[in-house]
């Protein structure tokens, strides 16, 4: 190497790029994903007493939203777009419930303290609300991540299921539909254990676990 060389190479190592630092966010997004799933299908099936809704908030406010939330920014930080994507969005949708929870058993929202029938009223309106916008969302993300191995696509369907069957108790006053959304809560979160426990096992040496075709190639 001449002279010339030897003084530019340390030149050019300082201009490439760091690379990005390795990791998987799986690892701590599907835990404190799956304290809160778990924590909603409790309460669905009636395990946490219906008028204790602000059981709720520790696990869906503080463990999922904030745990999944931090993975999805965890992920950006390493490339993984898509990865943080929907960490983000779930990270933000238990954000969002947890503080709904917190609003309606707090009376933020403004509904009314006097009259019994419009209370429940505005209550299921500002439940259905919420629901209908996040299905709407998980949905056009069930659809547009089809091309992730099939587990993947199954735990969103499963989100999906519940969501809807969340939302036809909520407007139909039905608590068998929200004992089946409780249901759906289980599978999904039978699927995210699946998926963890693959997850820890390859990053400690293991193979990895069947996942399923994609339904889109």
């Amino acid at each position: 190497m001449t002279v010339e060389n030897e003084a530019q190479a340390p030149v050019a190592e300082a201009a490439a790029p760091a690379a990005a630092p390795a990791g998987n966010p799986s690892l701590f997004a599907l835990p404190c994903f799956l304290v809160g799933s778990l924590t909603l299908g409790l309460w669905l099936v009636g395990y946490l007493p219906a008028a204790l809704p602000g059981g709720l908030v520790p696990a869906v406010f503080f463990a999922s939203g904030i745990g999944v939330l931090l993975s999805g920014l965890w992920a950006a930080r390493i490339g993984q777009s898509a990865v943080a994507g929907i960490f983000g969005m779930f990270g933000v949708f238990w954000l969002s419930f947890g503080f709904m929870v917190m609003g309606l058993v707090n009376g933020w929202f403004g509904v009314s303290a006097t009259d019994a029938t419009a209370a429940a009223s505005q209550v299921q309106s500002l439940q259905a609300t919420f629901l209908i916008s996040w299905l709407v969302v998980l949905v056009v993300v069930t659809v547009a991540t089809m091309r992730l191995p099939l587990a993947f696509t199954l735990l969103f369907l499963f989100v999906d299921i519940a969501v809807a069957l969340v939302l036809a108790g909520v407007l139909g006053g039905s608590t068998g539909m929200l004992t089946g959304g409780g249901i759906a809560v289980f599978v999904f979160c039978l699927i995210g254990i699946y998926l963890f426990y693959d997850a820890m096992n390859q990053e400690l040496g293991g193979r990895a676990l069947p996942m399923g075709a994609p339904v889109v190639k």
